[in-house]
C-alpha cells in the first residue's frame, strides 16, 4: 500500500508541481515583456513535459533505466493513441497541411532516430545496446533545430495564446511559484520512480512495463487535460500541435538529457515499444489520407483508443 500512496503523492506533487512553475513562470515572463507567442512555444511547452522530465531525470540518477525508457515510449504511444484518440471522439480533428507534410514527419523522425541509436547489437552487433551520452547530445542537437523551426512556424497557428496562463502575479509570489513548483516536481518525481521501482520488486513486474503504463499514464496527464480542452474549444490545431510537440520534445530533449546525464542500457525487447511509437505515428499520418482528407474523424479516434487498449493488455501479459 505504501508504494501506491507513493506512486499517488508523487503525480500529485507533479502535476501541481508543473502548474506552479508554469504560473509563476508565466508571470515573470510578462513582466519582462515578453510575448504570449514565446511564452507559449517556451514556458507552456516545456511546462506540459515536465513531468516526464523530472521523472526520467530521478530515473537516470537512480540507475532505473527502464523506467526512464519505458516512460518516454510510453508517453509518445499514449500521446497519439489515447490522447488523440479521447480528443477526435469529442471533436473531429482537422490538421492543416503544414502539419501533415511537416510536423508528423519529424515526429515519425525522432522515433526512427532513436530506433537506430538504441539498436547496436543489431545494427553493429555490439555486446550491448545503450543510448550513450553522445547519443544524448545529437538528439539535444535535434531538439534546438525543433525549436528553431517552431518559432518560424508559431505565427500561423490559431489559438496559442488561449493556452498561455493570464495571470499576472507579484514577483515575490512568481519566485514562490516557481520554486515550490520546481520542489514539487523534484520531490514528486523521485517518489514516483521510487515508488515505481519497489512495487515493480514487490509484484515481479518488469521496470520497463511499470514506466510503460503507470508512470507514463501519470506523466501524460498534463497533455491529455490540454489537448482534450483543445477538442472541446474547437481549437484543433492545439489539440495536435501539443501531442505531436509532445512526442518530439520527449525524445530529443527529455531522453536526450536523461542519457547525456548518464548513459541508458536498452533491452532487445523494447523494440517492440519503439515500434509501437513508430506505428502509432503512421497510423496518424495514415489517418490524414483516409476518411475525410487531414482530419482524424470519431472513428479514427475509436480505433486509436482500441488499439492502445490491446497494446496495454500486451503489456500486462508481458509482466
Amino acid at each position: 500500500m505504501i508504494y501506491y500512496l507513493m506512486i499517488i503523492g508523487g503525480f500529485v506533487l507533479l502535476i501541481k508541481g508543473a502548474d506552479f512553475l508554469l504560473d509563476g513562470a508565466t508571470s515573470i515572463a510578462r513582466r519582462a515583456s515578453v510575448s504570449d507567442l514565446v511564452i507559449g512555444l517556451t514556458v507552456v511547452a516545456f511546462g506540459t513535459s515536465m513531468p516526464e522530465f523530472f521523472v526520467n531525470i530521478a530515473a537516470s540518477i537512480r540507475g532505473s533505466t527502464d523506467i526512464a525508457i519505458g516512460n518516454v515510449l510510453g508517453s509518445n504511444i499514449a500521446n497519439i493513441l489515447l490522447i488523440l484518440g479521447v480528443s477526435a471522439m469529442i471533436f473531429p480533428i482537422s490538421v492543416k497541411t503544414g502539419t501533415v507534410w511537416k510536423e508528423i514527419p519529424f515526429s515519425l523522425l525522432a522515433s526512427i532516430i532513436l530506433l537506430l541509436m538504441a539498436n547496436d547489437q543489431i545494427i553493429d552487433k555490439s555486446q550491448h545496446s545503450i543510448l550513450t551520452r553522445i547519443d544524448g547530445l545529437v538528439l539535444l542537437c535535434f531538439f534546438v533545430i525543433f525549436i528553431y523551426y517552431s518559432f518560424s512556424i508559431a505565427c500561423e497557428i490559431n489559438g496559442m495564446a488561449t493556452y498561455v496562463p493570464s495571470k499576472r502575479l507579484g514577483v515575490i509570489k512568481s519566485v514562490f511559484l516557481v520554486v515550490c513548483g520546481l520542489s514539487g516536481l523534484s520531490i514528486g518525481g523521485k517518489l514516483i520512480v521510487d515508488g515505481s521501482v519497489n512495487l515493480a520488486l514487490r509484484m515481479g513486474m518488469d521496470e520497463s512495463v511499470v514506466g510503460l503504463t503507470i508512470v507514463a499514464l501519470g506523466t501524460s496527464l498534463p497533455e491529455l487535460a490540454t489537448s482534450a480542452v483543445a477538442a472541446y474549444r474547437k481549437n484543433v490545431e492545439i489539440a495536435v500541435g501539443n501531442v505531436i510537440g509532445s512526442n518530439i520534445f520527449n525524445i530529443f530533449f527529455v531522453l536526450g538529457t536523461s542519457s547525456a546525464i548518464k548513459p541508458l542500457p536498452f533491452k532487445v525487447e523494447n523494440n517492440v515499444d519503439i515500434g509501437m511509437v513508430v506505428v502509432a505515428g503512421l497510423l496518424l499520418f495514415g489517418c490524414m489520407f483516409t476518411g475525410k482528407k487531414r482530419t482524424i474523424d470519431r472513428w479514427q479516434g475509436a480505433a486509436f483508443l482500441i488499439l492502445y487498449t490491446l497494446y496495454i493488455v500486451y503489456l500486462l501479459t508481458r509482466i
